[in-house]
């Protein structure tokens, strides 16, 4: 069984955390404070998880799943994920992570620059378009009428179809969008960002979370614009 490790549990690490015990993945969970700050979360979780520092996550994870801000970015261990498939869960907020010119200039996206910092691992951006109360609302089993589907990007075949069984395994279908440079589809500011998973209210995080299957997904990744 494929061990799932978190440089970052907060809201969308720790929902995901608690997705992939759900489905019988074991976790190693880290974050910037200590592993003594995720006693809690790992009281939860039960015997499947565990707290280490973010180097020792790295090493653990035969899946690792990056979640801290953009700002925070250069933080994240090279060595220890090397070869290894990184699912990126990045967006980019000017106010909390500063400024990133090329960004702002739209010459490289996030996601790209993650997989700039790990040049021998496999990036693969997921989850960022979604609200961690509708992340956790959402999954449903294989073949259900009413499965979301989550985007994902990346530049390694064998890296994204690792993510997209990930997926289906937590509750969820995919739609591949593309290489990292197409992330930027699914980013803040685009269709497919928050509202996609709220029946497109106007303050996605006051709704409980509303499926949206891969058509509906694929659609809004069409309509986006630069």
């Amino acid at each position: 069984m494929t061990t799932v490790a978190f440089i970052g549990s907060g809201h969308i690490g720790g929902t995901l955390a608690r997705l992939a015990v759900a489905a019988g993945y074991d976790v190693v969970l880290s974050n910037s404070r200590g592993p003594e700050t995720l006693r809690e979360l790992v009281d939860e979780l039960g015997p499947k998880a565990r707290a280490a520092t973010a180097a020792e996550a790295a090493e653990a994870g035969d899946l690792v799943v990056v979640s801290v801000p953009l700002g925070a970015y250069r933080q994240v261990p090279v060595e220890p994920l090397a070869g290894k498939t990184v699912l990126d869960t990045n967006n980019y907020y000017p106010d909390r992570d500063g400024v990133f010119p090329e960004l702002d200039a739209a010459t490289t996206t996030s996601s790209e620059l993650l997989q700039a910092h790990l040049p021998t691992s496999k990036v693969v951006k997921v989850f960022n378009n979604i609200y961690f109360v509708h992340l956790r609302a959402l999954p449903r089993p294989s073949g259900a009428a009413d499965r979301s589907a989550l985007a994902v990007a990346g530049d390694d075949a064998d890296a994204k179809a690792e993510a997209i069984t990930f997926l289906d395994r937590i509750g969820y279908d995919a739609v591949d969008a593309g290489k990292l440079a197409d992330g930027w589809r699914y980013q803040p500011g685009t269709p497919a960002y928050g509202g996609l998973y709220a029946g497109d209210t106007e303050n996605f995080w006051e709704s409980p979370g509303v499926p949206s299957d891969a058509a509906s997904v694929q659609e809004k990744l069409d309509a986006a614009r630069r």
